[in-house]
């Protein structure tokens, strides 16, 4: 079974820097579509980014300009730096692997507040 297990959550001021990492296990990670998604209270979990198998990266509008997905075959790891954090990006946080209807990890809180 596929383990998804994400860290890097915090509490941070507007403009400030948070990254998030997963880690993933028993997955042959370098053909798999990875995703961040996150859900803010009272909203549907929406898509953050996600990363291709061959390095094609997609955003959300929202976090263009903002937020950089990467992964690393070699670790089974995929990450999302996100910078100028504002009080909206304030969500749960999800590692996903293959879509909506594929695996997923815990979670990991994210609040943008001062």
């Amino acid at each position: 079974q596929v383990q998804l297990v994400e860290s890097g959550g915090g509490m941070v001021q507007p403009g400030g820097s948070l990254r998030l990492s997963c880690a993933a296990s028993r997955i042959i990670f370098s053909n798999r579509v990875m995703g961040w998604y996150r859900q803010a209270p009272g909203k549907q979990r929406e898509l953050v980014a996600s990363i291709g198998s061959g390095g094609y990266t997609n955003y959300a509008d929202s976090v263009k300009g903002r937020f950089t997905i990467s992964k690393d075959n070699a670790k089974n790891t995929v990450n999302l730096q996100m910078n100028s954090l504002k009080p909206e990006d304030t969500a749960v946080y999800y590692c996903n692997a293959n879509g909506p209807k594929g695996n997923w990890g815990q979670g990991t809180q994210v609040t943008v507040s001062s």
